[in-house]
């Protein structure tokens, strides 16, 4: 098959013909319908993800179509299904108490094992996956094993938002939109911060209820301006210190900060403003994927039109077009996010 291969951190992915993927007998072999090209490969990218050696094709926002099948997977060929980045294994504490996206068993393709910038990609535990809505195409679905379940569960299932609070959104990027695009369903008034007018402006006209650009400094202040005294919920999309400590900071008393971006590498540790958290008496929330249970309430919320996903996608890209879209990550990004589409090119 045709894969996209990290040989060399900040390089230029190689293209090359690797063996197919082998079937485990509890897994599927997908073939690769579309893959989001996502911050987190970025970070495997850069050599500042500890998982991702040389040798790893990237990839973990995918949806395929079921080419082989183990005799333990409770699918068939031909099922179309997407996949949560995490793959749970289901039989631990973690799994058996519904929180499978702390599973310390889980598999990781993109990460620590092939991922999906490939024609075909194995997926064990294939118990996580769920099947395609008809409605709804693979470009959009590529979307939903990373950006869109990890926003659904960290203001569902951590901050819970509720219609009408306000929530501050730090970094427009794929999952900066994919939360404010929750948000909106929900009933919230979203306030987006970027340093980047044009994806300020796609962040409004995606229904955001206000916008700050935190290049004019004062960031916090801003949105304690507009919101009346703070946002309920803020949710830090980049993970770093700057936006970090502006998500908190924001917040008005009893707020809930939500860490969704990733903090590795040189900024695994940061200087935090937790006088602000001790005084305000806020609460903050890590978050990263989703449990596989909670797929159904989103995929509703899709399928009953509540929100729509489409916009997010950009650009659609073959597989020598991934690499470009890495270096992008190094600095301010375009609006919208890339999606691969053909994996022979």
């Amino acid at each position: 098959m045709r894969a996209a291969v990290l040989r060399q951190y900040n390089a230029d992915l190689a293209l090359e013909d690797t063996p197919a993927p082998a079937c485990e007998a509890d897994g599927v072999v997908l073939e690769t319908l579309a893959c989001g090209v996502c911050r987190s490969d970025w970070h495997g990218w850069t050599g500042e993800h500890p998982r991702v050696k040389p040798g790893q094709i990237p990839g973990h926002e995918y949806c395929g179509e079921v080419v082989e099948a183990g005799p333990l997977a409770p699918w068939k060929v031909g099922d179309r299904l997407v996949a949560p980045f995490i793959l749970a294994c289901g039989k631990c504490p973690a799994c058996q108490s519904g929180h499978q996206n702390t599973c310390p068993d889980q598999r990781l393709p993109g990460f620590v094992e092939p991922g999906a910038f490939a024609e075909f990609v194995s997926v064990p535990f294939a118990h996580n996956l769920a099947r395609l809505p008809e409605t709804m195409a693979p470009t959009v679905a590529a979307a939903l094993g990373c950006r869109a379940t990890t926003a659904w569960h960290a203001l569902t299932g951590r901050a819970d938002l509720h219609a009408g609070e306000w929530l501050a959104i730090h970094g427009t990027g794929g999952i900066g939109l994919s939360t404010l695009l929750i948000a909106k369903a929900l009933g919230a008034r979203v306030v987006a911060v970027d340093i980047v007018q044009e994806k300020l402006d796609f962040a409004l006209s995606l229904g955001a209820d206000a916008a700050v650009d935190a290049r004019a400094g004062g960031t916090a202040e801003a949105i304690c301006d507009l919101t009346g005294g703070g946002a309920h919920v803020s949710v830090e999309a980049l993970g770093i210190a700057q936006t970090t400590n502006a998500s908190i900071e924001c917040l008005r008393p009893l707020g809930r900060h939500v860490q969704v971006g990733m903090p590795v590498g040189h900024t695994a540790r940061m200087e935090i403003n937790m006088n602000a958290v001790y005084m305000k008496n806020l609460a903050l929330f890590g978050t990263r994927g989703m449990p596989s249970w909670r797929y159904p309430s989103l995929l509703a919320l899709i399928e009953q039109g509540a929100v729509d996903f489409a916009p997010l996608v950009a650009r659609l890209i073959p597989l020598s077009g991934a690499s470009a879209e890495l270096r992008a990550f190094n600095g301010p990004t375009p609006p919208g996010v890339a999606v691969i589409t053909d994996f022979r090119h």
